[in-house]
């Protein structure tokens, strides 16, 4: 199984259906396209299935094909592919500096709860000073 660096790119698409099945863990095609039809009731099964093959042969999902139904999974944790993709981000958008993508997320406009939620972490990680 490759390494999340080493994983291609989800496209937007790619994205939306992992994480549908990202909390379920693995499911088979019908099972993410009734899952889906829950915030976009035009999705069609073929769809869902042809994306889950497509990105299959990605090496994004893995395929147990012992059953008649085959039974997909994602091939990498959530957080180790939001990780990579993050990491592609800072270095293509932000020439490497993760000062300048926290800013610009900063900028593009928080929630109050979110301000508060990341003041409280970094309040929480900050060495104590040692007098």
């Amino acid at each position: 199984m490759p390494r999340p660096a080493d994983a291609p790119k989800p496209t937007p698409a790619e994205l939306d259906l992992l994480q549908v099945l990202w909390p379920m863990s693995s499911a088979t095609a019908k099972q993410v396209h009734e899952e889906m039809l829950k915030e976009r009731p035009d999705v069609t099964y073929a769809t869902v299935l042809r994306l889950m093959q497509v990105m299959h042969g990605k090496g994004l999902l893995i395929r147990d094909e012992s059953e008649r139904s085959h039974v997909y999974a994602p091939a990498h944790a959530r957080d180790a592919l939001q990780t990579n993709l993050l990491k592609d981000l800072m270095q293509r958008a932000f020439a490497g500096s993760a000062k300048a993508l926290v800013l610009a997320a900063l900028k593009s406009g928080i929630s109050k709860k979110e301000r508060d939620e990341i003041e409280r972490l970094l309040k929480e990680d900050k060495p104590e000073d040692k007098a």
